[in-house]
């Protein structure tokens, strides 16, 4: 009879730590999800980008110089990484994004050829592709983009105003955003 008891406590025991796993998933989950509505938030990084889908592909990025950063998804292995960056649109509307000191971000150690990711502007959610500018004509035409949009946005001990003749640090990346449909 004992045999039995201790078979029925052990059994229960086995519901009791399963059922209490299971428990602390779905609350991981849920503070994931959560976390992932309120952030990115200023320099910490954030999961999920949510928001009203956009509408199709987009071949003109000016819109982006309207707004004072961009929101930027990647995957990180399995897991969302999003943060706020700078973004800056050409005159013919390409887009790109600004990342000084670059060699030393998370983000951008994971971000490969081609990589798919999303952007939110203004609650608005695009699936884009990235891929890293190395071409010197390229980096200077996103850097005077760059420019341009920070003498309206620019400002505050993280995002200061260029002067319009600031040269291109070497420190200094920029990717180029396209849309995917």
């Amino acid at each position: 009879m004992s045999e039995t008891l201790s078979a029925k406590a052990s059994s229960r025991t086995k519901w009791i730590v399963g059922g209490s796993l299971a428990g602390l998933l779905a609350v991981g989950i849920i503070g994931f999800l959560i976390y992932s509505s309120v952030c990115p938030c200023d320099r910490t990084p954030g999961g999920f980008l949510f928001g009203e889908a956009a509408d199709g592909p987009v071949t003109d990025w000016a819109f982006a110089n309207e707004v004072p950063l961009c929101q930027l998804q990647i995957y990180a292995g399995i897991r969302p990484h999003s943060i706020n960056l700078n973004c800056m649109a050409t005159e013919t509307g390409e887009l790109f994004l600004s990342c000084s000191v670059c060699e030393r971000k998370y983000w951008a150690g994971k971000v490969e050829a081609n990589e798919t990711g999303v952007m939110r502007l203004n609650g608005v959610v695009y699936p884009i592709v990235l891929n890293r500018v190395q071409d010197p004509s390229r980096m200077e035409q996103a850097w005077q983009a760059r420019i341009q949009k920070l003498q309206t946005f620019g400002g505050g001990p993280y995002n200061p105003t260029p002067e319009l003749d600031a040269e291109r640090p070497d420190h200094w990346w920029t990717f180029q955003v396209t849309s995917r449909s």
